[in-house]
């Protein structure tokens, strides 16, 4: 709601405070003083285009900054954008919003403190004013928010069923397009799993062992070169320990360190020094006995198979095309026997990619028949909603000086379900008898549009949550029963919300709780205007004004006081529709 707002060099009006509160405001005064600037200010409050043409000549900007108590869902939203709200304590929080526009057409926002984007602003204007007038778009024009409306109107039942739908329906879509995404993907996981399943079979038909590629290389080195081997082990063992088929000792190592021994054997005793060498030489003929008999064993190791060697070579070369196919950085068999590892895990996945795709398709199947059939019970309520809604709206119709106007709500399917069922509405006027039925912005005058903006607001009252409604010239070319008509019902649609109307209507007028005169005086060169806010007397002597274009003339004031009764007895009544 709002509480206060303030403009200032914005067209004629050099500096105004507009006080408002709850129920019904009305503007009134002088032609040109000022009264469709105060709308204006409202519309670029919430977003509005920013016309530099409307900066006050002489002034370096226009500015209107505005008071307004807010619902919770919207000071989340202002503090999400780094605002700072007043807590009101009882009925929400209190939020200063601000606009600016500079001669040279720079505009800027600000939201509880902080400097935001114009496109907030119009965020913020759908949870918190409807401005109807000949020159402003209409909340109720916009796509999607007549169908939003309806759905309010319709009540309890089809908001259950619209959760149900929504829920449903968020869910369908998850599963459908995870199902799209494996189904798109199932020629390339079928390749993939192929390509897995060849590399695992030729590994399994190998099948590598840990560290065989480095046995291996070694028995290949030694079978290869057994000829060799055996020669040069032959050669040294001879050399250490002679001959053991030879008929007389040779000069091998082992004869050779004999003989120095039992030398020193003879004469240790009489030298420690060589005492020592002796001992010294002893040891290594002990060693050169062990590495004599450890060549003998090994000429025994040493033979020459060709089998064998074969084989080896074959298995090397087996390793060797699945090391270079499989064994990835590291080169080697562990880099196989990893790869398939990982290969396995993966091919496992794919397999059960299918079973996944058997038990997506059934649950996308089910849901879709539950989104069929929640749009289908969504539809027979929006459209007895609509009945309902066009029978009403029509009737109030006919107390707004539009008495061969009608008014229906058309239910039209999509070509597919969406977030919100499978269908959209549009309402539509027909302005007199055969005429066709339009959209509601080419069915109607400007002057027609507002009254039946009025209409379909008190039909909706109660049931759209904007709290704040601004209305310009509802009641052009309207005159006598009408406009008392137009005022009732501006007075019972502020029953459920604020109201703040643009009137030059005094049966309008009479029916406000809040009275607001834009006044304006000459200083010569520009006009500049103010806001005033009246009492019962005051609004006695504007509603004579407005009568008789005389605020003195004393039938005017008898006229003004018998129709500011009149409105006081309506809103106190017992109305019929209330």
């Amino acid at each position: 709601m709002l509480e206060e707002v303030r403009i200032d060099g914005l067209g004629v009006i050099d500096e105004a405070v507009l006080e408002l509160s709850a129920g019904f405001t009305v503007l009134t005064g002088e032609t040109g003083a000022g009264k469709t600037m105060v709308v204006t200010a409202l519309g670029l409050l919430f977003g509005g285009r920013a016309d530099p043409a409307r900066v006050r000549p002489g002034a370096d900007r226009a500015l209107v900054e505005g008071r307004l108590l807010v619902p919770a869902q919207v000071a989340r939203e202002v503090e999400e954008a780094g605002g700072d709200l007043d807590e009101d304590g009882q009925e929400g929080a209190v939020l200063v919003l601000s606009r600016s526009v500079s001669a040279e057409g720079r505009s800027r926002a600000f939201a509880g403190g902080r400097s935001v984007q114009v496109s907030l602003l119009q965020v913020l204007a759908d949870d918190l004013v409807a401005v109807h007038g000949q020159a402003d778009q209409q909340q109720l024009l916009k796509p999607g928010r007549q169908r939003d409306a309806l759905d309010r109107f319709a009540g309890p039942e089809l908001a259950r069923v619209l959760a149900d739908y929504r829920q449903v329906f968020a869910r369908h879509r998850t599963v459908r397009e995870e199902l799209n995404a494996l189904t798109a993907a199932e020629r390339e996981r079928a390749a993939e799993a192929e390509t897995l399943r060849f590399g695992l079979a030729e590994i399994e038909a190998v099948s590598p062992v840990a560290g065989e590629d480095a046995a291996l290389l070694a028995e290949d080195e030694r079978l290869s070169n057994a000829d060799a081997l055996h020669a040069a082990a032959a050669t040294a063992h001879e050399a250490l320990a002679g001959d053991p088929a030879a008929a007389v000792e040779g000069s091998d190592a082992l004869t050779l360190l004999g003989i120095a021994g039992r030398a020193l054997d003879a004469v240790r005793s009489h030298d420690p020094v060589l005492a020592g060498l002796a001992v010294r030489l002893s040891e290594a003929a002990y060693q050169v006995s062990d590495l004599a008999a450890e060549l003998a064993s090994y000429l025994e190791s040493v033979d020459s198979d060709p089998a064998r060697l074969a084989t080896v070579q074959e298995r090397r070369a087996a390793l060797g095309r699945l090391v270079r196919a499989y064994g990835g950085v590291p080169g080697d068999v562990a880099g196989v026997l990893d790869w398939a590892k990982q290969a396995s895990s993966r091919l496992a996945e794919l397999e059960g990619a299918d079973d996944k795709i058997t038990a997506l398709a059934a649950e996308e199947a089910s849901l879709a028949s539950q989104v069929a059939s929640l749009a289908s019970e969504l539809t027979a309520l929006r459209s007895a909603a609509a009945e309902r809604f066009a029978s009403e709206v029509t009737a109030e119709l006919v107390d707004l000086a539009m008495p061969h106007a009608s008014l229906t709500a058309v239910v039209t399917e999509l070509e597919s379900p969406g977030p919100f069922g499978a269908d959209d509405v549009e309402i539509r006027l027909a302005a007199h008898p055969g005429a066709p039925p339009l959209p509601l912005h080419k069915g109607a005058s400007g002057g027609e549009l507002s009254r039946v903006m009025l209409a379909i607001e008190v039909v909706f009252a109660g049931a759209d949550p904007v709290p704040t409604f601004v209305f310009d010239e509802v009641d052009a070319g309207v005159g006598g029963k009408a406009a008392v008509e137009v005022g009732r019902r501006l007075a019972r649609l502020a029953r459920s919300a604020q109201v703040i109307a643009v009137t030059h209507l005094p049966q309008v007028a009479a029916f406000a709780d809040n009275h607001l005169v834009v006044e304006k005086s000459g200083d010569g060169l520009v006009t500049s205007s103010g806001v005033m806010r009246l009492d019962q007397a005051g609004r006695i002597r504007e509603l004579s004004r407005m009568l008789a274009g005389l605020e003195d003339s004393e039938f005017g004031q008898a006229h003004a006081e018998e129709l500011l009764a009149m409105a006081a007895h309506e809103r106190e009544a017992d109305w019929p529709w209330a």
